[in-house]
């Protein structure tokens, strides 16, 4: 199919029209969407994918956004996907990540992308997953996906990503308690922001001992990263746990076999 072909062509070759059109076909399952993954399938394999959790009014989109700055400075092409919650109103997802990131609107080496939930979650994994094919195959260095909250579907969401990063603040007592129930397994590097608050010794403590508990198949210990993300503290300790992670997933060979995993 020609049009298929050209459209692949125009979106490896940086079109952002031709991006949004190809995300648009698979997320809405539109007519050829299997085949033009398949087309695009090829090309992939090579971005890091960062997801990237927590609950409400944690400050993920603050954190992206200061990592998609660092990640720039360095010359790599970003491409982020923020989950929304659906607007009752249109169907589609509120825009408020869009807003809130709009000093890259004028960088055509950011892509970002909010993706409704339309009610449920369910299907919404896979359909990130298709998406972040996408932007992989588009040339994307990193992706990041930003979910909201730290229930069972957030944790479908993450498990489609390279590297999983768990935000926790102070003071709101239930997110250590809530961890426990499927986030910790997941959870490859802890963020602890505004660290400055009271109580966040106490979160790094709660941690800890949750760790001390199971140790993960891979060996790996998850670090703690203390962060203000408001004032861009802790991103480049952050950068640096992600660097870390991904060269010892390299290392240890896990980094293809956890991706192998991802797509059966």
């Amino acid at each position: 199919m020609a049009s298929r072909e050209n459209l692949i062509e125009q979106l490896r070759s940086g079109d952002a029209r031709s991006l949004a059109r190809a995300i648009s076909t698979v997320e809405n399952h539109a007519p050829g969407w299997i085949d033009l993954l398949k087309g695009l399938f090829p090309h992939t394999g090579k971005a890091l994918t960062i997801g990237i959790t927590g609950s409400p009014g944690a400050g993920k989109s603050t954190l992206v956004d200061q990592l998609a700055k660092q990640f720039r400075k360095e010359s790599h092409t970003v491409g982020i996907i923020a989950v929304d919650p659906t607007s009752p109103y249109t169907g589609g997802a509120i825009l408020g990540d869009r807003i809130r990131m709009q000093s890259h609107f004028a960088d055509p080496g950011i892509y970002i992308r909010s993706m409704a939930t339309r009610g449920s979650l369910g299907g919404l994994a896979r359909a990130t997953a298709d998406v972040s094919l996408v932007l992989d195959a588009a040339g994307r260095d990193i992706i990041m996906i930003e979910t909201v909250g730290v229930g069972q579907d957030e944790v479908d969401i993450v498990r489609v990503v390279d590297v999983t990063v768990v935000i926790l603040v102070p003071g709101m007592g239930d997110d250590v308690q809530s961890i426990k129930a499927g986030i910790m397994e997941i959870a490859d590097i802890f963020v602890i922001n505004k660290s400055d608050y009271d109580g966040a010794e106490r979160v790094e403590k709660e941690i800890r001992a949750l760790q001390s508990l199971a140790q993960r198949e891979d060996k790996w210990t998850p670090p703690i990263v203390k962060a203000v993300a408001t004032e861009g503290t802790g991103v480049t300790e952050l950068m640096g746990a992600i660097r870390e992670y991904e060269s010892f997933m390299r290392g240890q060979n896990l980094l293809v076999s956890r991706r192998k995993h991802n797509w059966e």
